[in-house]
């Protein structure tokens, strides 16, 4: 897997508005990327929602969140309309940006893994955090970690 203190492999993807993303032109600000493995599961409808409810805390800390799985945009729109998502997700249909920043299946290789990683705003991986079932842990862990990196 990637490790911290490396840059973050640079992609474009669509977002759920049908604009394109690209990690590059984020620098300046920080990122909180997250892999889900799916679109209305328990699981990420739980952690989609807790990054939701917390999202003006992340843009106080000067970051931007952003979700990514392998579902469609189609999917990522109903998602994010279900569920007043004010942030991108991004349709990795094919896998090939988990593949870029090698996360890991989870469950005996059956499910996409739930990884996320916090990038400063210099495009540096300053946190990962591994778990499929601690869904919302990873909201206040990323938020942990920002909030650290502004008192450094």
């Amino acid at each position: 897997m990637l490790n911290v203190g490396q840059p973050a492999p640079d992609f474009t993807l669509k977002t759920t508005a049908g604009a394109t993303f690209r990690l590059q032109e984020q620098r300046g600000r920080a990122v909180v990327l997250y892999f889900y493995p799916k679109d209305d599961t328990p699981g990420c409808t739980a952690q989609a929602c807790s990054f939701r409810d917390q999202y003006q805390d992340f843009q106080d800390l000067g970051a931007e969140v952003v979700g990514i799985s392998s579902d469609s945009e189609a999917s990522h729109q109903k998602f994010t309309e279900k569920h007043r998502l004010p942030f991108p997700l991004l349709a990795d249909e094919g896998g090939r940006v988990r593949k870029l920043y090698e996360v890991p299946r989870a469950l005996l290789g059956i499910l996409p893994g739930r990884v996320t990683f916090v990038i400063d705003k210099n495009g540096v991986v300053q946190y990962i955090f591994n778990s499929m079932n601690r869904a919302t842990d990873h909201v206040s862990e990323a938020k942990r970690v920002l909030q650290e990196l502004q008192q450094a």
